[in-house]
């Protein structure tokens, strides 16, 4: 009974090893992203169009196309591994993405979900507004949420990359969504610094996108749990 039990014990033992092994051996991709030019110039947003929106406000609103932090580091960035995954079966999270429509703008301004992820949209503007996803793969929808509306609530079943957010009333308010299959992804901050965790060893095609800009991509390969560095720079664009 000595021997099976001790037996049993060093089965354990081994299996919890090869776990830690493999948790350890998840790897992580990071860069930091910058602007190459000179910063454009934004108007401010006309909001006077809505007085509920314009009180809303005490400075002017600027659009969130370019955001730049110190040192040119760009900000609204999304930072993806596009190929190189073997896994297919990633949980759903339980929380949910959340879209504010604060101070009648879209924030997040870049955001990735989780097919069959849930998103929860909220209105605490006291006006109207209206939900327009401009998707292609997943079935579109415009949605009115009134002032006395402050929550809907909408799944994505399908991936889509990339389609426009916007509200019909208020025609500077968009934002960018991408319907992803797998979690490896991230929005980068104004400090341009981008974190992918719990990469398996292997070979990725990482891709950085960017609304106005375009996008850049890159090859990395993650061994042994190692931290591998990818920086982009996005040029201005030309004005030929």
């Amino acid at each position: 009974m000595v021997v099976r039990h001790s037996f049993v014990f060093f089965f354990i033992s081994l299996m919890s090893l090869a776990l830690t092994g493999y948790a350890l051996a998840s790897g992580t991709v990071s860069g930091t992203i910058k602007f190459d030019g000179k910063a454009p110039h934004f108007r401010a947003i006309p909001m006077d169009a809505d007085p509920i929106c314009l009180s809303l406000h005490k400075e002017i609103v600027l659009p969130q196309t370019i955001v730049l932090g110190n040192g040119n580091t760009l900000g609204n960035v999304f930072v993806y591994v596009k190929s190189g995954l073997t896994q297919t079966d990633f949980p759903i999270p339980s929380e949910p993405i959340v879209i504010d429509q604060k101070g009648c703008n879209y924030f997040p301004h870049v955001l990735g979900i989780r097919v069959n992820q849930k998103v929860r949209i909220l209105n605490p503007d006291g006006t109207l507004h209206n939900v327009h996803a401009m998707t292609k793969v997943n079935e579109e929808f415009n949605m009115a949420m009134p002032q006395f509306r402050k929550e809907a609530e909408k799944i994505f079943n399908k991936p889509e990359f990339m389609f426009a957010l916007k509200c019909d009333v208020h025609p500077w308010m968009g934002a960018w969504i991408a319907v992803m299959s797998h979690p490896y992804f991230t929005v980068t901050q104004t400090d341009g610094k981008f974190e992918i965790k719990g990469l398996p060893n292997g070979t990725y095609e990482i891709e950085a996108w960017h609304e106005k800009l375009g996008t850049k991509t890159a090859t990395i390969t993650i061994t042994d749990g190692a931290t591998q560095t990818s920086d982009f720079t996005f040029a201005a664009p030309s004005q030929s």
